[in-house]
């Protein structure tokens, strides 16, 4: 069933780029995904000293109602957040309070994301 699901809005995505439109139909943002990377010129040293205020502004946000969900790496090469903001500028604000962003040891990677578009082709019986 998901690889039915995955075809069919792969192949909206693609019909809508064909049937010529110039831009792709855009979600509503409803939260943003934050890739967070150590930079290149970081030490662990560097990280682990800033880590303890790290946590405790992260733990902060979340209680907050700014982070919905946050994620270790696969690769162990930093933390993944999906923030519950509705904007990349809203989501840059809070990061930018961050202690690891002000000591400026992390890279940021911003994707705003929403609903699937081509499921509401499928709520209307779009064919």
């Amino acid at each position: 069933m998901n690889s039915i699901l995955i075809a069919a809005i792969s192949f909206a995505a693609l019909a809508m780029t064909v049937q010529g439109q110039e831009t792709p139909p855009r979600p509503k943002v409803n939260a943003v995904l934050v890739i967070v990377t150590a930079k290149k010129t970081t030490t662990v040293q560097k990280v682990m000293s800033v880590m303890p205020a790290e946590i405790r502004a992260t733990v902060d946000l979340y209680l907050q109602g700014n982070i919905r969900q946050w994620f270790s790496r696969g690769d162990g090469k930093g933390v993944v957040f999906l923030l519950d903001v509705d904007s990349e500028d809203k989501a840059r604000a809070l990061i930018e309070t961050m202690p690891l962003h002000k000591d400026d040891l992390m890279d940021y990677e911003y994707l705003p994301v929403g609903p699937l578009l081509p499921l509401r082709m499928l709520a209307n019986g779009v064919n």
